[in-house]
């Protein structure tokens, strides 16, 4: 495309034809960044063109290894493999993403470093041989290797290995005479040793921390380079100021292992962008309200961004700003972004690459529901249900002869809890509420039935927590953690607690399909006995394939879809014994 823009006389806004074929393909990268004397990850970078080849080649490297698709990004067409069984089953999803994503099904195999951690140098440059370093972006909170969350500068990187990346970085972009923004990839151990993993010739989704903590607009330097300027930053003046962090707002649903959603945004709020007292809130999205969600596109939806004078700032600001994002009519990783935020060993900055992994290691089941948090989430549930019942007395045509009142005493529910809460309102302006533990809880803010988010403070702590009504109650977030609310007169919960608890229908015999997506392939037949951990089939949903496993050992009974069939979620996939 660069080459044909070109050849026509237009100006492209990005790195030139020779600079996107050398460094754009991943195999040919790595070998003229080893000319180059940049160091770089054990591998083979060869074509491989077998699984059996690739099950050979990972042999003699040594496990585990990484299997890359040579024109991918965005984590597509990857898989870590730490045996001769994934590397065979690797190897095939790899080169099947990479031809849905890339059109090149070409991937190399290189040595996996065990707790490493993803860190990038960005750097600029002109037509005119000038190319500079703004720092590093730390990227190591990744899942299924994409980047989840960003920060500027990274925890773990001094002056001194920044000045070495950096130096590294310009020479490699100098040595293809690059003239734009552009990303060279580290892969960094624990103990500040880097290897080249990559470098992406175009600006990165996560490029708004770089320019939060620079100054720098880097797409006006992309257009004053592209118009043939000459670079007006000069590395001894860069400075990073303060820190920023990235969220990723994915159309992913983490209480069901992160699957893709899809559908129509019945409600889209992000917090409202502001620069003040220090702290910067910056939301970078192409979605709208009533827009639709499908499943022929990335599941990104928005990049949050804060910025603050030091790191637990930034931290702290990002935590409050996730807690005002409202999304409805889609499953969305938000409340996962929110319990990263409040994890003590992110906040720690002790990362790497399998965060996540460690962290998390049963999946997202919500964030933790500590006692604060606990108090707040009741405390808020006993005002929204004042707020509505004081609303329903003012309804006219009620009937006369007696004033209508209501008991100010109420019983909260959340999940086994049962919190005894007395509303005390006062002159309009705040409500105090008394939870059983005897403590005055005060609260200062309106809201009105029907809005999403709910501003205010309790005890003088700013809180911001979203709302949705169901009956008897409200579904709250906060920090993470997703709660039913329910809301009773003190009769209502003792006829509440004796009420039986509906089960939920047993799915243990089935294979239901986990969100909408088109079957790619179904890898057994009926009649076939399946180990726990076997591949029975494999969905496609937003350029990802999704292998689907069997959860214990069985015989299949029934097929019900099969090879580029389009499915919904939950729809039955096959069944077992």
């Amino acid at each position: 495309f660069a080459a044909a823009l070109k050849k026509a006389g237009i100006v492209f806004i990005g790195p030139n034809p020779r600079a996107i074929e050398v460094m754009g393909d991943k195999i040919e990268s790595k070998k003229f960044a080893g000319d180059a004397n940049v160091s770089i990850v054990p591998g083979y970078l060869g074509e491989i063109e077998t699984a059996e080849e690739a099950v050979k080649i990972a042999d003699e490297i040594g496990y585990p290894v990484m299997i890359k698709a040579s024109a991918g990004g965005g984590g597509k067409g990857m898989r870590i493999a730490h045996s001769r069984e994934e590397v065979a089953d690797g190897f095939s999803s790899a080169r099947n993403e990479a031809v849905s994503s890339f059109g090149d099904d070409r991937v190399f195999i290189e040595k996996f470093i065990v707790n490493p951690r993803h860190i990038e140098i960005q750097v600029m440059g002109d037509k005119h041989g000038n190319v500079v370093y703004l720092g590093e972006r730390e990227c190591s909170i990744q899942r299924r290797n994409q980047k989840v969350i960003e920060e500027a500068p990274s925890p773990l990187i001094d002056d001194a290995t920044r000045k070495k990346m950096g130096e590294q970085s310009v020479a490699l972009a100098r040595a293809v005479d690059y003239d734009t923004a552009g990303t060279v990839e580290f892969v960094v151990g624990q103990d500040k040793s880097f290897y080249f993993l990559e470098m992406n010739t175009r600006l990165q989704v996560e490029h708004p921390v770089t320019e939060l903590v620079t100054g720098i607009d880097l797409v006006e330097q992309m257009i004053r380079s592209a118009a043939g300027e000459v670079l007006n930053l000069k590395q001894d003046a860069i400075r990073l100021d303060g820190w920023a962090v990235e969220s990723r707002i994915y159309a992913e649903d983490p209480y069901r292992n992160f699957m893709p959603s899809t559908g129509r945004l019945v409600r889209y709020q992000p917090p409202q962008e502001s620069s003040e007292n220090g702290l910067t809130i910056r939301n970078d999205t192409g979605v709208y309200e009533g827009g639709e969600i499908s499943i022929y596109y990335d599941p990104m939806i928005a990049k949050l961004c804060t910025h603050g004078p030091d790191r637990a700032s930034t931290i702290a600001h990002m935590s409050d700003a996730l807690d005002q994002f409202y999304i409805e009519g889609i499953g969305h990783n938000v409340p996962f972004l929110s319990a990263i935020m409040n994890n003590e060993r992110w906040q720690s900055g002790d990362i790497s690459t399998s965060f996540i992994d460690d962290e998390f290691p049963d999946g997202f089941k919500g964030g933790h529901r500590s006692a604060g948090i606990t108090n707040k989430l009741a405390v808020v549930g006993a005002f929204l249900d004042h707020v509505e019942n004081t609303r329903r007395r003012k309804i006219s045509g009620q009937m006369g002869g007696r004033h209508v009142t209501f008991d100010s005493q109420r019983v909260v529910n959340m999940g086994d809890d049962w919190i005894a809460a007395t509303v005390e309102p006062e002159n309009g302006k705040m409500v105090h509420v008394v939870l059983d533990d005897g403590k005055t809880q005060t609260l200062e803010g309106a809201w009105k039935p029907g809005t999403p988010v709910w501003n205010g403070m309790i005890n003088g702590e700013k809180v911001s927590m979203q709302i949705r009504r169901m009956l008897n109650g409200y579904v709250l977030s906060y920090r993470g953690v997703e709660e039913q609310i329910r809301v009773y007169t003190r009769r209502e919960a003792e006829l509440a607690r004796l009420m039986p608890v509906k089960i939920p229908p047993d799915t243990s015999k089935q294979l239901l399909c986990p969100m909408p997506g088109l079957v790619v392939s179904i890898d057994v037949a009926v009649g076939d006995s399946v180990e726990v951990g076997q591949k029975l089939a494999v969905v496609e949903a937003m350029k990802m394939e999704n292998v689907l496993r069997a959860e214990r050992q069985s015989i299949v009974t029934a097929i019900n879809a099969k090879q580029g069939d389009s499915l919904a979620v939950d729809e039955i996939i096959m069944e077992f014994e």
